[in-house]
């Protein structure tokens, strides 16, 4: 997807409204907790500044369900990008109508406007078109820096392209087409690629698609219980998907079809409980007891599963291999992601729990990409069409 950028565009005193995502966690006191987020658009907001533009940021905050909450106001996240960019940001008290407008309107160049939560409005989850309009009616250039949402089609992510004479995307956006669109259609080789997660359903699609660009598919998670079902193994207690396992036999047979190695643990850490386990074993991928689950890999996987990523060239990896929020059954994802940092390849992980885990462990500034997008990282791994880059202008 060549899509322009901020740089193939002159913004100098144009009004630039940026789709960032500011979704950012906050604690009941309406504190800040992580400005990750906010860190991760300051390389385009700068640009913009730098370039003598007019800044309009709009944004989502939680699930206000279409009204105003001031619990869901963006108002601490304007004082915080206030510190981080050593500039005051002034903040609209609305997205759109009067005041919205008399605000960005008056604006010089080099200033930021964050306008208050669009999901204030239904019209925007709605991709109503007279809110796309009210919108575009603030700006000159629309760009689009929220990869978190592009995947949805809703009046800020997409719709407003259409009322829009340039529609662009921002430089983290670049950065993630950019990294991920090179390990999908032009890698270094070996490319690996692993899939970990607790169902084989939310990954058919990644899966389906990347049996036709991997070199070796490494699974783990709670999904290979059912690929074990399909192999003709008992499973216990864990976590089974038993209408896929006829989908897991056709995978398994895709892969052996396009000669990509798909590899599945060969053994598992297993427990009684998840939550109070009083008794946690190590057992091989076919003699799981009646009564235990499966929770983490084991560590002869850890050690097959390193041996593929020390070879490999690039690595795309969406998924814990274990319930990782519990120490005990932490050590699967936490080996392989040591390795993902040690065998020196192009890195990228996928968003949501992926994320989290590398934040967790401690390696998030070790590997080369972290996707600031769940559900769009996961839509663009299967191969699918982002509404919110696909309006953007071609290069």
């Amino acid at each position: 997807m060549a899509k322009k950028s901020i740089m193939d565009v002159i913004v100098k005193d144009k009004r630039c409204l940026v789709r960032v995502d500011f979704n950012v966690p906050m604690d009941e006191q309406g504190n800040i907790t992580s400005d990750n987020r906010i860190v991760a658009t300051l390389p385009t907001i700068n640009y913009l500044i730098e370039q003598g533009a007019k800044v309009i940021l709009m944004s989502h905050l939680g699930r206000p369900k279409g009204r105003v909450n001031l619990e869901f106001t963006l108002k601490p996240v304007a004082d915080r990008l206030s510190q981080l960019i050593n500039r005051p940001v002034i903040f609209a008290t609305d997205s759109i109508g009067p005041s919205a407008k008399a605000t960005t309107s008056n604006m010089q160049s080099g200033q930021v406007v964050l306008l208050e939560n669009l999901r204030f409005y239904p019209e925007e989850e709605a991709n109503d078109e007279q809110f796309c309009r009210q919108l575009a009616s603030m700006c000159d250039i629309y760009v689009n820096d929220a990869f978190g949402t592009a995947h949805r089609a809703h009046a800020s992510t997409a719709g407003i392209s259409k009322f829009c004479t340039t529609s662009v995307c921002g430089l983290l956006i670049e950065k993630e087409l950019s990294i991920m669109g090179k390990a999908l259609e032009n890698p270094d080789r070996p490319l690996v690629a692993i899939l970990g997660g607790s169902k084989v359903s939310d990954k058919i699609g990644v899966i389906n698609n990347l049996i036709g660009k991997v070199d070796t598919l490494l699974i783990g998670g709670a999904m290979a219980y059912t690929f074990y079902k399909a192999m003709g193994y008992t499973v216990g207690n864990s976590l089974c998907e038993d209408d896929k396992v006829q989908l897991a036999t056709e995978l398994m047979a895709k892969a052996k079809q396009h000669r990509v190695e798909l590899v599945l643990p060969v053994d598992n850490v297993c427990a009684d409980n998840i939550d109070n386990p009083t008794s946690i074993i190590e057992c091989s991928r076919n003699s799981i007891p009646d009564s235990y689950m499966g929770l983490d890999i084991g560590s002869k996987t850890i050690q097959v599963f390193s041996q593929y990523i020390s070879k490999a060239k690039t690595i795309i990896w969406n998924g814990p291999l274990g319930v990782f929020e519990k120490e005990q059954f932490a050590k699967g994802t936490y080996c392989v992601a040591k390795a993902v940092v040690e065998s020196g390849a192009v890195s990228i992980i996928g968003g949501g729990d992926s994320a989290s885990a590398i934040n967790k462990m401690g390696f998030a500034d070790k590997v080369t990409h972290i996707s600031t997008g769940g559900g769009a990282s996961l839509e663009y791994l299967e191969g699918l069409v982002l509404p919110g880059i696909d309006c953007l202008d071609d290069k």
